[in-house]
């Protein structure tokens, strides 16, 4: 009998978890998307001497025909993009104050850029940088930025391809023609050991004949370096090439040489590379020796030199070899003897290789850096010289004689 009403009581508790599950299944704290203004980019200006403007670029949502999500037909439907900013002591009492202009709760989690304005980046980035790893929201592999002149006014630019200026930069900086650094990259440079930084630098295109200022974009033109946390200077675009030569984050080049044995230009296009440091200490003597190997093709010759003709494609083998080393030497200069900061790495190098020599120089590594003996050493592959030797086009004094 016992058993048969233990029986019982089970199967009558199947029932009752169930309808109890169904009243915990509700979804009381949910925020629906039609709540949030996601952010896309956001940007951080100087205003005065003791605030910041921050700068916000929100996603407009567009339903089917054009218009925007809820409000079929407003003429406001061909925007893309809402940008608006405000003003605080900190970033934070700017952020509060651009919630207040906002009918909906701003979401930072699908913020993919940040852009530093040049006065900003001039005086100290580092309790902004701060600020974004504290702030739970943004993503720490967003992509940052320096702009000359004042971020605000890059993303308020209207771009002619992409939907907003957001989707530009990140196309920018997947495309891996100049530095990629995201917000996780330049923190680990401001604490690493040099406490050294680079970041891509912006500047805006001049505008299409007829069309305003702000039909434009903004792209990449160099490297805003940095010492500690403050922009001291940058390096141009061909410096900034051989500066990831040295960081081996070269990931596209298009190489053009003039050959010493013929007139014309022959251009390599980057196929692969990598470099490898080798440290060496030697008393007071700091020596760095720098190797790469990089494999590339032929896309253009305008030269009659035979390129299937292996003594030829060694020779240019070589110059190729010379002109990279060429490119590496012009930006150590700059930013070995010139800046005198270590944007390369060279501090985590050593320090991984001689952690104890490392520690009697730490304090003053700005001042062994200059020092330290660079040796570049690069090994150059033409893989594929192409389907002819020689140009396909015959020059014209040949045409003639034939």
């Amino acid at each position: 009998m016992n058993s048969l009403i233990s029986r019982y009581r089970a199967w009558l508790l199947v029932p009752c978890l169930a309808l109890t599950s169904l009243s915990l299944a509700g979804c009381w704290d949910r925020t629906e998307v039609n709540d949030l203004a996601l952010v896309t980019a956001a940007g951080i200006d100087r205003a005065g001497e003791n605030a910041v403007e921050l700068t916000v670029q929100v996603f407009v949502p567009r339903a089917g025909g054009g218009s925007q999500l809820g409000q079929p037909g407003s003429a406001a439907g061909d925007e893309r993009s809402v940008v608006r900013s405000a003003k605080g002591k900190t970033i934070a009492e700017a952020m509060a104050k651009l919630q207040e202009r906002f009918p909906r709760r701003i979401f930072w989690g699908h913020a993919e850029v940040f852009i530093i304005g040049e006065k900003v980046a001039r005086t100290g980035i580092r309790e902004y940088v701060d600020f974004f790893l504290r702030f739970s929201q943004p993503r720490e592999h967003a992509d940052i930025f320096v702009c000359k002149g004042e971020a605000k006014k890059v993303l308020e630019l209207i771009p002619p391809l992409e939907r907003h200026q957001a989707e530009v930069l990140r196309e920018l900086s997947e495309s891996k023609v100049s530095l990629h650094v995201t917000l996780k990259d330049l923190a680990e440079m401001l604490v690493g050991d040099a406490g050294d930084a680079a970041l891509p630098y912006l500047t805006t295109l001049p505008p299409p004949v007829g069309k305003g200022q702000q039909h434009t974009i903004a792209y990449i033109a160099g490297t805003a370096v940095f010492r500690d946390d403050r922009m001291i200077g940058t390096l141009n675009q061909q410096k900034t090439r051989g500066l990831m030569w040295l960081r081996d984050e070269i990931k596209f080049s298009v190489v053009t040489l003039s050959p010493e044995e013929a007139d014309g230009f022959i251009s390599f296009y980057l196929l692969r590379s990598r470099t490898k440091w080798l440290p060496r200490i030697e008393g007071d003597r700091w020596s760095m020796t720098v190797e790469i190997t990089t494999e590339d093709d032929v896309v253009e010759n305008t030269t009659s030199l035979d390129l299937l003709d292996p003594e030829v494609t060694r020779a240019l083998e070589a110059e190729l070899e010379r002109e990279i080393v060429r490119r590496i030497e012009l930006t150590l200069k700059q930013v070995q003897q010139e800046m005198k900061v270590d944007i390369v790495g060279f501090a985590e190098i050593f320090h991984r290789r001689y952690p104890r020599e490392w520690r009697k120089v730490q304090d003053r590594w700005d001042e062994k850096f200059p020092e330290v003996e660079v040796r570049v050493e690069v090994d150059a592959k033409i893989l594929r010289p192409g389907v002819s030797g020689s140009m396909i086009t015959r020059p014209k004094d040949e045409r003639r004689n034939r």
